[in-house]
């Protein structure tokens, strides 16, 4: 693979955002610059109640931002944010309240949704109620949503493809004619992930390659944000090694390939979608359908443009990279503000937005502490494109 570094400082932000010093607290604020096709801007300092993991946007321009429960400061896990900066329940505040008695009926834990190319909401819930532990029986699923009406108009179950260890992660949704699928990476809270594909016509949902390298997280690596190297840190001063499988994940144009990597792992992986959606097919035959893409850096989450560009979220540097189809890497964007890159959207306008998490500040990261500051920043950049 060849590398191509074209790191640049970027735009410090909209003027609109003069009252949310906070995000860029203690640090020297980045001077403008050109890009190749635009600068980075502040779009919204986002008064999200904790980690916002997940973005997406309606094709109306609605912005919405998603909250795994992480913790009991989860007060709600998914939320519309408004152009001051409010973020609130969606679709309403009482879908927010988990009840393990009505599982099917309520949110526990969505780190990311997205809209199909029907301006339909997809909401990923992993069922869970806190950063570990088994999913809440039957709380696992895929939540439609109808933006006209905001009300729930959809749900499908996943309890049949999640495990005592399954932490469901990232969301890509495929409609087209003849086609409406979805697909779903299993990170796993040991490291052990998987790869989820969902027929949405009939609800039929297949765990693929959860015995697979491309899904687990690898053994030894050294991921360092914000100038640290990022461990589980507990109370009592005791660490351990970050583990993460399959995360990221991004769709080619024509829907024939999945593009994923694990979180702790620097390589990028591929497989025929064809392969995950065939239910006559074993894990060995979908296995076979994988190719190792190289490396790529630590990222989070993935995003593909209709030229088959690949987005990455490189969290080490806090910038914004793309991977060409030829296999070279660029660094796009970088920024001082961009802490913990996570979630990427692409407009049919050409604008590539994406979330600043802060998820290496979260308390179990930290000795207990929690040294996250909101409101959260929440970025846009012009890219040549449209989506994938």
């Amino acid at each position: 693979m060849m590398l191509r570094l074209a790191r640049r400082t970027l735009l410090a932000g909209t003027a609109s955002l003069a009252a949310a010093p906070a995000i860029a607290a203690g640090r020297a604020l980045a001077q403008p610059s050109t890009g190749p096709h635009g600068a980075l801007d502040l779009v919204v300092a986002a008064r999200a109640p904790t980690t916002p993991t997940g973005l997406t946007l309606s094709g109306d321009g609605r912005m919405f931002l998603f909250m795994p429960r992480f913790d009991e400061k989860t007060v709600f896990t998914a939320g519309e944010v408004f152009p001051d900066g409010r973020v609130v329940p969606y679709p309403s505040e009482a879908a927010n309240r988990p009840d393990p008695a009505r599982p099917e009926a309520t949110l526990f834990h969505v780190p990311n949704g997205v809209f199909d190319r029907t301006n339909r909401l997809w909401l990923l819930d992993a069922g869970l109620m806190a950063s570990s532990g088994a999913p809440v029986p039957g709380a696992a699923k895929l939540v439609c949503v109808d933006p006209g009406t905001n009300r729930i108009t959809r749900t499908i179950p996943l309890q049949s493809v999640v495990t005592e260890t399954s932490s469901l992660n990232d969301l890509r949704v495929d409609v087209r004619p003849g086609r409406e699928v979805a697909y779903i990476t299993d990170q796993g809270q040991t490291g052990e992930g998987a790869l989820i594909a969902v027929d949405l016509a009939s609800g039929r949902a297949v765990r693929r390659l959860a015995d697979h390298a491309s899904t687990r997280s690898e053994e030894g690596i050294l991921k360092i944000v914000e100038g640290r190297v990022l461990r589980k840190r507990a109370e009592d001063g005791t660490t351990s090694p970050i583990k993460g499988g399959a995360n990221g994940i991004a769709l080619s144009p024509d829907g024939a390939r999945l593009y994923y990597t694990p979180l702790m792992s620097r390589r990028l992986y591929a497989v025929e979608t064809a392969a995950l959606l065939d239910a006559a097919q074993d894990d060995a035959a979908v296995a076979r359908t994988v190719e190792d893409l190289g490396e790529k850096g630590l990222t989070g989450g993935l995003s593909a443009d209709a030229r088959d560009r690949i987005y990455l979220s490189l969290q080490e540097f806090n910038a914004i990279g793309r991977r060409d189809p030829d296999g070279t890497v660029e660094v796009l964007a970088t920024d001082p503000r961009l802490i913990w890159p996570d979630t990427f959207w692409i407009t049919d306008e050409g604008w590539l937005y994406l979330s600043s998490a802060q998820a290496n500040r979260r308390p179990e990261h930290n000795g207990g502490i929690d040294r996250q500051e909101p409101p959260y920043a929440i970025f846009r950049m012009r890219i040549d494109s449209g989506p994938a």
